[in-house]
């Protein structure tokens, strides 16, 4: 099917990033989120985010303003009326996203493809809030998603071969190397990392080594670029870890327990960079 708008719901740590991907590429963009402050930081981040592309040679400094009057910031979830492709990236409650999809239903043509950004919850339970089951499919992107080169797409018993071939088109389209997976908790990257993490975290826990430590041993190791605290924090991922976490445990067993740590992070508001302390406490600028 041709698209020519794309509607993304929600403009916080992930949905400002898609905006500007897709706009980027020469999109229509409608950007919602609940709240007015929220989309105006999100056009400051993608303002900012061109402007340091095209400062290191990677975009048309003469196309970021283009690129900004494409993208409709709105707080109306009915101007998404015309959108041919929905990109849902809301918090990871299944309840918030099923309320988001089922106005969604009832507001967008009956063509429109519908995806969501979740990184673990079941695409199967969103779309059954819907009428248009073969035309839904999971979307995970990767933060920062204007940067990282992954899309993981899922498929689910329901999902049509039209539209499993259009989003994983439209990825491509994107510049993003794909993977596809059927429709399991945590699908491949976040069911792998959450055992990942978990241990370190465990490590942490039982005294065995500093966090600093850890991610030293991790990063010189097994030579990834971030350890895995500082992968939190930077990604502010910590939510995301406890929800995922919760999820994964209904399904996975006790394995996936989420640490008592993760749990006092999450409950405290200490959720990585963004609010100033995580793993790693960033209040005096770089961690400490």
């Amino acid at each position: 099917m041709d698209i020519n708008e794309i509607c993304v719901v929600g403009a916080g740590t992930m949905g400002h990033g898609i905006a500007q991907v897709a706009a980027m590429h020469g999109y229509d963009v409608v950007m919602v989120d609940i709240k007015q402050e929220i989309i105006d930081s999100a056009f400051e981040k993608i303002k900012a985010s061109l402007n340091k592309l095209a400062e290191k040679g990677k975009f048309d400094a003469n196309k970021i303003d283009d690129v900004l009057e494409r993208i409709k910031g709105t707080t109306k979830l009915e101007d998404a009326k015309n959108s041919d492709f929905v990109i849902e990236s809301v918090p990871e409650v299944m309840e918030i996203k099923q309320d988001v999809f089922r106005k969604l239903d009832e507001i967008c043509h009956r063509e429109a493809i519908f995806t969501s950004n979740t990184s673990a919850l079941s695409i199967t339970e969103m779309a059954s809030v819907t009428k248009r089951k073969d035309k839904f499919a999971g979307m995970h992107w990767f933060n920062p998603p204007q940067i990282m080169k992954l899309i993981e797409v899922i498929k689910t018993i329901d999902t049509s071969e039209e539209t499993l071939n259009t989003v994983v088109n439209l990825a491509k389209e994107f510049g993003k190397e794909v993977v596809i997976c059927k429709d399991s908790v945590g699908f491949i990257v976040s069911r792998a990392l959450q055992a990942f993490v978990t241990e370190c975290i465990r490590i942490l826990e039982e005294g065995v080594a500093s966090a600093e430590d850890i991610d030293k041993a991790i990063k010189l190791g097994l030579n990834h670029p971030m350890g895995p605290f500082e992968l939190l924090d930077f990604t502010n991922g910590i939510p995301v870890i406890f929800h995922a976490g919760e999820v994964m445990r209904k399904v996975y067993g006790e394995r996936f327990t989420v640490p008592q740590t993760v749990r006092m992070l999450y409950y405290s508001g200490r959720h990585g960079r963004k609010s100033g302390r995580g793993f790693y406490d960033y209040t005096k600028g770089e961690k400490e």
